[in-house]
């Protein structure tokens, strides 16, 4: 008799149930995980987005702090360039002074000299001299009046027109000029330039102006505001003169007004002069006199005394070698 086999059951009830739940767990899992994903989306992009605009709000200030660093930049360069250029003035200017300093240097020997020079020239018609002279009879044509000789017929001024001239002393210039008018009652012509040999009057340029009374009145109105251009030099206007208006036979007088002698080589003027007026060589006749008036300008103006005592001795030099006189007045007055 054979024996029945037991029928045997892969899956029973049992195990499809297990199955079921873990299935159902699964499902589970993901809708939660499904339901809960926009929210953590939404979160990280909240998050990103506070991060870009904090971010933004980082550059604009940067581009802000740039811009405030650009202008004190430009501001800075500016300043440099500024800075420069007043670095490059003051070097020109230094080299300026070093300029003088070394022409000080080398008259420094003859400043003592030239010093005692100007003691001795210090001096002023005063006005006991001027009635003095009022109540003398009518002098003869080659008579000195107060050291000048004035037996000229024709007469030239030769005025330095400079600032300090101009500024302080063009009253006492004017009176000056009429007083030595008066001392000439009548000459053959009359003419007046700058220390540069610009005329007063452009249309008497290289001729006499006829000396008449009215003319006199004329050139004492237009010296009042005449005021050209002057290098504080007088070698200029004195040469151009004795070239222009020298003709032989005629007695002819310079008048030089100035105040100081600020350039240039007293000897180089001297020898200049020396060669423009005489006729022939070394110790020839001169051609015309030269006289010079010295005007006190510059005295306690502090560092201008040396250019005071330059014109002195130039002035005193030149009117020596050249048949003149030269007057150097001690007030403004």
């Amino acid at each position: 008799m054979k024996k029945q086999r037991r029928t045997f059951t892969v899956f029973n009830l049992s195990f499809l149930d297990m199955v079921s739940c873990g299935f159902g767990a699964i499902i589970l899992l993901l809708v939660i995980f499904k339901s809960s994903e926009p929210l953590v989306l939404e979160k990280m992009s909240l998050n990103l987005t506070g991060m870009v605009a904090r971010l933004e709000r980082e550059i604009e200030d940067l581009r802000g702090e740039t811009r405030i660093v650009k202008r004190k930049l430009t501001a800075r360069e500016k300043q440099l360039a500024e800075e420069k250029k007043k670095l490059a003035r003051l070097l020109g200017e230094l080299s300026a002074v070093e300029g003088k300093y070394r022409t000080a240097s080398l008259e420094m020997t003859a400043q003592t000299r030239i010093e005692k020079q100007l003691q001795i020239a210090r001096q002023q018609l005063s006005e006991e001299m001027r009635r003095l002279q009022e109540n003398l009879p009518v002098a003869a044509p080659d008579s000195p009046i107060g050291g000048i000789p004035v037996d000229s017929e024709y007469i030239i001024f030769v005025i330095d027109t400079s600032g300090s001239m101009q500024h302080y002393a063009w009253p006492l210039v004017r009176r000056k000029m009429e007083e030595i008018l008066s001392i000439y009652p009548r000459v053959k012509g009359i003419q007046v330039m700058n220390d540069m040999g610009d005329y007063m009057f452009s249309q008497y340029a290289g001729r006499w102006i006829p000396d008449t009374p009215a003319r006199r009145k004329s050139i004492l109105r237009r010296l009042a505001s005449w005021a050209p251009f002057s290098n504080s030099s007088p070698a200029e206007g004195i040469i151009s003169a004795i070239r222009r208006f020298h003709t032989p036979g005629r007695h002819i007088s310079i008048y030089v007004f100035g105040d100081d002698f600020s350039r240039g080589s007293i000897q180089e003027v001297v020898d200049a002069v020396n060669a423009a007026n005489r006729r022939g060589g070394p110790g020839a006749e001169k051609l015309v006199r030269i006289h010079a008036v010295g005007f006190p300008v510059l005295f306690n103006q502090g560092r201008t005394e040396l250019n005071i005592t330059r014109f002195a001795a130039l002035m005193r030099r030149l009117a020596e070698d050249n048949n003149g006189s030269f007057v150097g007045l001690n007030s403004l007055r």
